[in-house]
């Protein structure tokens, strides 16, 4: 049996979802927060894999920490409500609700969670929870973000 439950943002980081202690799940939002992209990797099985929306599986602690620091700079996650239940294969599945927001705009997320018996991340798969003419106008302004210098 699953519930949704309300959640705090808790300063210098730390992220609190009420009901929810998995530290991974915890960790990863506080690590995404302050930047530590690194430190987000290594939550990840060795094997581990990031969904992010409108791009490709990224699969393995360095491609998940090369694709964030690229791509999750100056990003500020607030998990506001969760859910979690118990898969028959001994993993654990989160679903987390809140904002993500960006230099550039904020939108509404969920994320997918799946941790191993072991509590390594399986999965974080991101989903982008607005409607089409939400996202439309998004698409000028992430394609007028300024690029990395190589």
């Amino acid at each position: 049996m699953s519930a949704f439950i309300p959640s705090s943002v808790i300063e210098d980081n730390a992220i609190a979802i009420a009901g929810i202690d998995a530290p991974a799940v915890l960790q990863y939002f506080a690590a995404l927060n302050a930047g530590e992209f690194e430190q987000v990797s290594q939550l990840f099985a060795v094997d581990g894999a990031l969904q992010p929306p409108f791009d490709e599986l990224m699969i393995g602690r360095d491609t998940i920490a090369a694709y964030l620091e690229k791509e999750a700079k100056g990003f500020v996650l607030q998990p506001q409500v969760g859910n979690v239940q118990s898969l028959d294969n001994g993993c654990t599945e989160f679903e987390i609700g809140g904002k993500v927001h960006t230099p550039w705009f904020s939108v509404n997320v969920s994320w997918l969670f799946i941790l191993s018996p072991a509590s390594e991340i399986f999965l974080v798969k991101v989903k982008l929870l607005a409607s089409l003419q939400e996202l439309l106008p998004l698409r000028d302004v992430v394609s007028q973000k300024p690029k990395a210098v190589e």
